[in-house]
């Protein structure tokens, strides 16, 4: 048998030494055999190497990357307020406006610290659906979770009636408004807080509430008081006067803050185109300069009435009063309405002119002609007799 293996191995060296081929393959295919198992072999141990390597880079990452959540945590937490907040701040939101710009809009009016927390808390509760269009009184400084609970609330935050308060009205007027309105006050209710003047905030130089309570249209809470409301007005007086800078200004110019709000009351009852009150201001500084009476119809209608006319009667004229500046020079003794802001700003910016007179010339337009001397004044005054005469009815 072993001979037989050894002529079959002889017979292939001899085929294979015949052919050059077969011999060659053989070893070939041996070496072959070798090296793949030692590939297989470290292989193997190159995958034990990358496993090692791997695990420990995502162990390495995980930890990373708790670490690098917390840092990302701190970078873009949502700074907030704690607690209720203190004192009221009137907020608008309109139809359609989308969460994150009611956010927005609260942070502009310090209502929340930041429009992120507030977007927070409305994302992790489902109420915030139910936010609807309406003017909130809420508070400064509210935690993000505070102002949304208000906001859901509507029978505390939503106000329920708006009051317009005209321009150029008196005390008593603005407590005849607040009476009639649908606030439903107590009878004499606002006449009683005009007459406690220490609550009202009014500035230190106010004599009094008259000429502070500012003209506008106001959203009023539920329950609101007399005092609620004139203090809103007082409140926007001192918003007014802060962007003219009305104090420094007028001391600037040699002008007592109070005087300046009484000359800007005159301005408004003396003519009703915004281009002449710089000039109407003007003639108050002159003629007081000049040591001449004022003469302002307005004064006098401020204690006999106005009746719906602008002019006054030889006997009001003579009427005692402090306020008739017909009979006292200089200015009288208070506001005589609320002026507007306009009319505060030329209080305190009057034009450049020589005039110490005007008068109006046409009453449907509010037209007024100036005037530096008597002379001419009186053909301006003639100018409106001939209005008069043309329009019976209106003077």
């Amino acid at each position: 048998m072993d001979q037989d293996v050894e002529g079959e191995d002889q017979q292939a060296d001899d085929l294979g030494s015949g052919l050059g081929l077969r011999a060659e393959t053989r070893v070939e295919r041996r070496a072959s055999r070798r090296r793949s198992r030692g590939r297989r072999a470290f292989g193997c141990f190159a995958g034990l190497v990358s496993l090692i390597v791997v695990g420990a880079l995502v162990a390495g990452a995980v930890v990373g990357f708790g670490k690098g959540k917390d840092a990302l945590a701190g970078i873009f937490s949502a700074p907030d307020y704690q607690g209720q907040g203190a004192g009221t701040v009137v907020v608008e939101i309109t139809a359609g406006q989308s969460v994150s710009s009611i956010a927005d809009t609260l942070e502009k009016k310090e209502v929340v610290k930041s429009a992120r927390a507030f977007e927070r808390v409305a994302r992790d509760d489902p109420r915030s659906l139910q936010l609807q269009a309406a003017t909130y009184t809420l508070h400064k400084h509210m935690s993000a979770k505070a102002a949304l609970d208000l906001m859901l609330n509507t029978q505390l935050s939503v106000l329920v009636t708006r009051i317009s308060v005209p321009a150029g009205k008196t005390m008593a007027e603005v407590a005849m408004i607040l009476q009639g309105s649908k606030m439903k006050l107590p009878a004499g209710a606002a006449a009683t807080a005009l007459g406690k003047p220490a609550m009202l905030g009014l500035p230190a130089y106010a004599h009094s509430p008259e000429g502070f309570l500012f003209p506008g249209t106001y959203d009023v809470p539920k329950n609101a008081t007399a005092y609620t409301m004139l203090k809103l007005m007082t409140a926007n007086y001192a918003k007014a006067a802060a962007s003219l800078n009305l104090e420094k200004t007028a001391a600037r110019k040699g002008l007592d803050p109070y005087q300046a709000v009484i000359v800007a009351s005159i301005i408004g009852a003396e003519t009703n185109r915004q281009q002449d009150y710089p000039k109407v201001a003007r003639v108050i500084y002159n003629r007081i300069r000049a040591g001449m009476k004022l003469q302002m119809d307005s004064t006098i209608h401020y204690v006999v009435g106005r009746n719906g006319g602008v002019f006054t009667t030889p006997e009001q004229r003579k009427n005692p009063s402090k306020y008739n500046t017909y009979l006292y020079k200089g200015l009288p003794p208070t506001p005589i309405n609320s002026p507007t802001r306009d009319e505060l700003s030329a209080a305190i910016n009057p034009a450049q002119g020589s005039w110490l007179y005007f008068t109006l010339v046409n009453l449907d337009t509010g037209e007024t002609a100036f005037a530096s001397t008597a002379a001419e004044h009186q053909a301006n005054v003639k100018k409106l007799q001939t209005w008069c005469q043309a329009h019976k009815n209106r003077c």
